[in-house]
């Protein structure tokens, strides 16, 4: 596999998962308030997310999934996570989610930036065709995100995600790249 030495911006710079980002991995991803996005349904240990970092040093072709922490360059503040998932070489496709966790980091261009060296790596790096993601139909912040690279709305899933006893709709978008 080719390699991308330029997984950054002016702005922010994506790198590997590392055995430091325990702990905030630990507390993103026990936030609660998240799991709405993620389908998590109880929380991690850090024995599993320990687990996790380990296994991100695993060839992609084996894990089908590959996840970027965003740093802010100037600050070397780490903001969030952009995540490839269900890679499918054989189709050339995956899907792929954005977090950025705090909202005095949100709104300020930096998913942008992630999601278009993403776009760029899984093309050019890791040759596939097309983009997804599924994004709740209320969630107009990442709905305008990802059309703004270019992903289209290909379908709305109606009363798939029950959350606190209310269903909620999900739109299913693409990028062909």
């Amino acid at each position: 596999m080719e390699q991308l030495s330029n997984l950054e911006t002016k702005n922010i710079k994506l790198r590997e998962v590392e055995p430091e980002d325990l702990e905030i991995l630990y507390k993103w991803e026990n936030d609660e308030k998240l799991w709405i996005y993620s389908n998590t349904l109880s929380p991690y240990s850090k024995f599993q997310i320990k687990s996790y970092i380990q296994n991100t040093l695993l060839d992609i072709y084996q894990t089908k999934q590959q996840r970027f922490m965003i740093d802010i360059k100037q600050t070397k503040q780490t903001i969030g996570t952009i995540d490839i998932f269900d890679i499918d070489f054989t189709n050339k496709r995956a899907g792929v989610g954005i977090l950025i966790y705090e909202k005095k980091y949100r709104q300020k261009g930096y998913a942008t930036e992630a999601l278009q060296i993403v776009i760029k790596y899984t093309k050019k790096i890791l040759n596939l065709k097309q983009l997804y993601c599924d994004i709740l139909t209320d969630n107009n912040s990442s709905i305008k995100l990802f059309e703004s690279q270019g992903f289209i709305i290909s379908g709305e899933k109606k009363q798939w995600i029950l959350n606190n006893g209310k269903w909620k709709n999900q739109y299913f978008l693409q990028k062909i790249l």
